[in-house]
């Protein structure tokens, strides 16, 4: 009786289940975290609940839950909201897209320079050092009150951080991967592009979602002061008519935009570092 072959008689090879399981664990934790962090805002909601019900604080000062959604909904219908929230969102992406550029090129001259980083540095650490709200009264006697303010101040508070990370990314990058890159012979540009930057770009991008925080709070901050349309500006219209029902409606939607952003960027850095993931 002839042998049958090795691929016939072989018996079949066991599942990997480790993928699944992978998938499995961090859906659960996930999960997990979700349920965590829900009891705090609800129990938050429900103490708001009840001292508007008990009347424990006067409803001028802090309006019902119910009278605030009541806002929220007639703010949507009548489109004021949308509108705000549009001019807030264009102020910001433009400000954000030129605090990321700035911050990258300063972040990497000063990474790849030694010369440059002596001579800029100090005067780029005491910039950083006075806040969004110092520069306010000057730039209004320089540019105005216009959208020219608005975008400066909003692209100095998001170029600090992208900045700063940019330089210790690319600063800290491990010498070994330098050295290796000079054993295969590696050119300076393939040295920075296929080993400085990769290397540095957990960094960078944590700079990146630093800044845009600190351009969402400044811009907030803008409108508060300077400005007759946007987010802020509902939340000091309200204040000066008292209507502290449409200030925490304006300001519930400044934390679900702000954090949203945030979870785009973090989406977006899994989809850029995904190779580290798998064992690169």
């Amino acid at each position: 009786m002839r042998a049958q072959p090795a691929a016939l008689t072989a018996p079949p090879a066991p599942l990997n289940r480790s993928n699944h399981r992978s998938a499995y664990t961090a859906f659960f934790r996930k999960s997990a975290s979700f349920w965590l962090a829900l009891p705090f805002p609800l129990g938050l909601l429900l103490l708001w609940a009840l001292a508007a019900q008990q009347g424990w604080v006067a409803p001028q000062v802090l309006p019902s839950p119910q009278a605030v959604l009541a806002t929220f909904t007639e703010l949507i219908q009548s489109g004021e909201l949308f509108d705000n929230l549009k001019i807030s969102f264009l102020r910001v992406v433009l400000g954000f897209g030129v605090g990321v550029a700035g911050g990258l090129l300063l972040g990497v001259a000063m990474g790849l320079s030694p010369l440059f980083k002596d001579y800029f540095y100090p005067f780029f650490k005491a910039f950083s050092q006075v806040p969004v709200l110092g520069w306010l009264p000057l730039l209004m006697l320089l540019v105005g009150i216009d959208e020219a303010l608005k975008i400066i101040l909003i692209a100095k508070a998001a170029l600090v951080p992208i900045a700063v990370n940019t330089y210790k990314g690319i600063e800290n990058v491990p010498a070994r991967y330098v050295d290796v890159a000079r054993v295969l012979r590696f050119s300076r540009w393939q040295l920075l592009w296929r080993v400085i930057f990769p290397a540095a770009l957990p960094p960078i991008w944590n700079g990146v979602r630093y800044g845009f925080t600190h351009a969402w709070l400044a811009l907030v901050v803008v409108e508060l002061l300077a400005s007759s349309e946007g987010l802020g500006y509902m939340i000091v219209f309200g204040r000066q008519l008292f209507q502290l029902d449409v200030v925490i409606a304006a300001v519930v939607v400044v934390g679900v935009v702000g954090y949203l952003g945030d979870q785009v960027l973090a989406r977006i850095e899994v989809i850029l570092l995904g190779w580290r993931r798998s064992g690169f």
